[in-house]
């Protein structure tokens, strides 16, 4: 297969957009192109920013391509005219002798991501110059070639973002379905009772727990392997994610035993995204959590933690006081904010009724994300094999 300089068969297209075309054309930064996946993001909307920078225009035959720390890998394919930022470049092939969707699948594909990424300068904001792109080498087969080859990528894209799709339409699942059981947390439509959280705690463990001062745990006492100390990145949104831990002695674990989590413990961010939280779900006899940590425990025969983290991920707003920021981040988390919370308190049973639904719910959810990761893969091979072996 030939190979041919990109700047023979595409040009940077770099035309400055008119004030006019500024002012009514929807606008694409960095943040709107997602990273690795080859798409707009989610949060991604077609309508005009009036900034005072200078912007280019694209058009539907046109590739985006984000020269700006190349190795997010930000690359889209517009269906649409607007314009975007100068760290964007606008890329425009040759339509006779180069496929759109084929240039689109090049820019993404591992080997081009692993040039740019070694050729940029810069050392605080890396930038592969377009000089360099437009001399990057590209193999090049015959046009038909390059549409059968852009057309089975395009095939593999739909089925990832379709499978993608599926699971953000079940996000609301959960919220519709605590809605349906204990109505609006706000102005408790079914008079259950109201319940401080400080009279729900365990009856035989601290029922709410700040994690060790720095002071107690230091950085260099952390060990490859060993107990586990849960940190942010074990708290997702109403989600536990075990990996990715950190890890401490057996002794270190005894001085540290006071700050153990057990399954079924809530564990709570108040740092980063402050108030996010999840369950503990763990197959590790013993672990404790970190000092970016808050463990709740609760008396289960009386409230459900799964209940507190649903009301709280979905609907922190409507009860007590607790504000949010933009980032929908919690403006202030404690002990006392938490102990003093007073909430709804269905019935038990009802309780387990939801807890069930949460059950099968999850297991729907971990199926679709499986399926996510395996388009994901799948997507990522075919660009693997398309530009080094061949499709």
């Amino acid at each position: 297969m030939k190979l041919v300089r990109l700047g023979k068969i595409a040009k940077v297209d770099r035309v400055a957009a008119t004030a006019n075309e500024c002012e009514f054309l929807p606008y694409v930064g960095l943040d709107d192109i997602e990273k690795d996946r080859g798409g707009f993001a989610d949060e991604f909307r077609h309508k005009p920013e009036k900034l005072l920078a200078a912007k280019f225009k694209f058009s539907p035959r046109h590739v985006l391509y984000g020269k700006l720390r190349p190795y997010l890998n930000k690359v889209a394919l517009p269906h649409f005219v607007g314009v975007c930022t100068t760290e964007i470049l606008p890329l425009l092939p040759n339509e006779s002798v180069l496929e759109r969707g084929y240039l689109f699948a090049l820019l993404l594909s591992p080997k081009f991501v692993a040039w740019a990424s070694q050729n940029v300068s810069g050392a605080n904001l890396p930038r592969l110059d377009p000089k360099l792109l437009i001399d990057y080498e590209v193999p090049l087969p015959p046009l038909p070639e390059q549409k059968r080859i852009a057309a089975i990528l395009e095939k593999m894209d739909r089925l990832r973002r379709v499978r993608r799709y599926v699971r953000q339409l079940s996000d609301t699942f959960l919220q519709s379905a605590f809605l349906e059981m204990f109505g609006d947390p706000a102005t408790n439509p079914k008079q259950f009772p109201l319940t401080a959280v400080a009279d729900l705690f365990s009856a035989v463990r601290e029922g709410v727990k700040c994690g060790p001062f720095g002071s107690a745990l230091k950085k260099h006492e952390y060990v490859d392997a060993g107990i586990p100390v849960w940190t942010m990145n074990n708290v997702g949104e109403n989600e536990f994610v075990p990996e990715g831990c950190l890890y401490i002695t057996p002794k270190k674990f005894d001085e540290l035993k006071s700050y153990s989590a057990q399954n079924g413990d809530i564990l709570i961010s108040r740092a980063g995204t402050v108030g996010r939280m999840a369950l503990v779900r763990t197959q590790e006899p013993q672990s404790i959590i970190h000092s970016n940590l808050i463990r709740l425990s609760l008396d289960s025969p009386k409230f459900l933690p799964i209940i507190f983290t649903t009301l709280m991920t979905h609907f922190a707003s409507r009860v007590g006081r607790l504000k949010r920021g933009q980032d929908t981040a919690y403006t202030f988390m404690s002990t006392g904010v938490l102990a003093e919370l007073r909430i709804p308190l269905p019935p038990f049973p009802l309780q387990q009724k939801f807890a069930a639904i949460v059950r099968r719910f999850e297991r729907l959810r971990a199926q679709q994300r499986e399926a996510e990761r395996q388009g994901e893969h799948l997507f990522q091979t075919l660009l693997h094999h398309a530009f080094s072996s061949g499709l």
